[in-house]
């Protein structure tokens, strides 16, 4: 079995996996910001990549809607232009495009655009996940950045198949970065529900999920509370994603209760630094890697990819 030592000094690169809200953005943050680690965010990839246009896009039809005659004309006549803001620390533009299903006049999208939203993300999500080797190289190429560190969206389970062993998004994945899920409990799901009910955000919702809670629902979402229809729905999804995180992870990487992930150091920290990380989660996947035949050859590939990485850096 691998040292402690030995796997800190690999040239890693982790995909967090989990429900929104678990964590995953806040220890990304914090392992850029105390040991230079190259934070992947999907989310960010997403919203300045691949829907940029349709955000943009988005924000003009509103302004348009706004039947302000001296605005539009600026607008038209290319004298002002619009532009989003994403940062890491800031994902309002992707949300607000994604959007939730509802009433127009309370903020909401008619099931249509709602659902080829849904699936523009979708399309959005994988193309971010197979690009990861790409990102990886930059990271090092550029940035100088041994470590990188993949902040999946909450519904990475969502976008592949769980039990197909070719899907394109988890071989991305496994061939490139160690698939650790965060699992939460029972206190973390307490507190992610109660978040998601006093303020719901815009979320990808797999179809199978979500095609029979809108089945019933008006075409055009008259009546219908955006934040109303919403604030329901995170508990059920909850348990809808949690059997499929566990089953990637039970095939192709690994799993660490937030409980044992977030233990620091300094008792009034609330995130561990990159040392104690790199120490929580060895603890975790050595222990399975000793109890199950798909752990052990999971962490023995990436110890492979970690080396074979390091190796072509080195010479290069």
């Amino acid at each position: 079995m691998i040292s402690f030592n030995e796997f800190s000094e690999l040239h890693h690169a982790i995909t967090l996996l989990g429900m929104s809200g678990v964590g995953k953005t806040m220890l990304s943050k914090e392992l850029r910001k105390s040991a230079n680690w190259f934070h992947y965010s999907a989310d960010y990839r997403i919203g300045t990549r691949y829907l940029a246009e349709d955000i943009v896009d988005n924000i003009k039809y509103k302004v348009m809607q706004m039947d302000d005659q001296f605005v539009a004309d600026l607008l038209k006549s290319d004298s002002i232009y619009i532009q989003h803001n994403i940062s890491v620390d800031n994902l309002d533009p992707v949300l607000s495009f994604l959007g939730m299903y509802g009433d127009a006049a309370l903020g909401g999208l008619n099931k249509a655009t709602f659902l080829e939203r849904q699936e523009l993300y979708r399309d959005a999500e994988v193309r971010s996940m197979k690009e990861l080797d790409r990102f990886i190289r930059k990271s090092w190429d550029i940035y100088g950045c041994q470590q990188f560190i993949n902040d999946a969206s909450g519904s990475l389970c969502e976008i592949c198949d769980p039990d197909d062993e070719k899907d394109s998004v988890l071989t991305a994945l496994k061939d490139e970065t160690l698939i650790l899920y965060i699992q939460s409990d029972a206190k973390s799901e307490q507190d992610l529900i109660a978040r998601a009910k006093s303020s719901p955000k815009p979320l990808f919702y797999h179809p199978s999920f979500i095609a029979p809670i809108l089945a019933d629902k008006p075409h055009n979402g008259a009546g219908v509370g955006p934040l109303d229809f919403a604030r329901p729905l995170f508990p059920d999804l909850l348990e809808f994603r949690k059997p499929r995180y566990a089953a990637i992870a039970e095939r192709l990487g690994f799993t660490i209760d937030v409980s044992d992930l977030f233990v620091t150091e300094t008792p009034n920290a609330t995130t561990p630094d990159a040392d104690r990380f790199m120490l929580n989660i060895y603890d975790a996947i050595t222990a399975q890697a000793t109890t199950s035949d798909a752990a052990a050859k999971s962490l023995d590939a990436y110890i492979a990819t970690c080396k074979t990485r390091a190796q072509k850096r080195n010479k290069d």
